[in-house]
């Protein structure tokens, strides 16, 4: 069984959707930096900076980071879907997934917390290293939206990895907004995925309005 350390409302979401596209048995322990009450110090013991989603593996294993899960997950559970079948189009996914983790994620990061980026900050630079980030975030996605058309998914002809940490990654940050109103088409896709039968229930649960 697998072992998902995660929170509701995070990152982890998408790992979750991807466990229970896949069919694959798990157990979650809620852990989170913010959350003084939750698996803090078991989270730390298997991830020393203390980041969801964490995922241990059913034979021992380690593994961290978002997109490196879903890959790991996709390339060992090849009928689950997660990743296409097809060469050029699994090349294609496994792109997609690096891409949001190392552009639309990172910038989360910087928006969420500026300080950690800033020697000595004041209020007033939080405030514009946070606008920056914001607006650097909605460029990345602009720039997926043109890379990436969907056919009807992100993944292909039916829902996969890459739109499941799209749907995630995209919640944040005024992401939704901006995409409604710059890039309609990506916005109609990622309310496909949400309402996808299979993982409508998990997104629901960490998204309940």
């Amino acid at each position: 069984m697998y072992t998902l350390y995660g929170t509701q409302g995070s990152g982890s979401a998408a790992v979750e959707a991807a466990l229970v596209l896949a069919g694959l048995p798990y157990r979650e322990v809620r852990a989170s930096s913010w959350e003084a009450d939750s698996a803090q110090a078991e989270l730390l013991q298997h991830n020393p900076l203390g980041q969801i989603p964490t995922l241990l593996l059913p034979e021992g294993g380690v593994l961290t980071e978002s997109a490196a899960i879903l890959i790991h997950l996709g390339l060992e559970h090849p009928a689950s879907g997660l990743l296409p079948a097809e060469t050029a189009a699994r090349a294609q996914a496994i792109r997609g997934l690096v891409y949001i983790a190392a552009n639309c994620y990172a910038a989360i990061s910087i928006g969420d917390f500026p300080e950690r980026w800033c020697a000595d900050p004041d209020e007033a630079t939080n405030a514009r290293i946070r606008a920056g980030a914001r607006a650097r975030l909605h460029q990345h996605w602009a720039v997926f939206a043109d890379q990436f058309p969907a056919a009807p998914f992100l993944s292909g002809a039916s829902i996969g990895a890459l739109d499941l940490l799209a749907s995630v990654v995209s919640r944040w940050s005024g992401t939704r907004a901006f995409l409604r109103a710059q890039r309609p088409a990506l916005s109609a896709t990622l309310q496909r995925i949400d309402t996808h039968p299979a993982v409508a229930a998990v997104f629901r649960r960490h998204w309940p309005d």
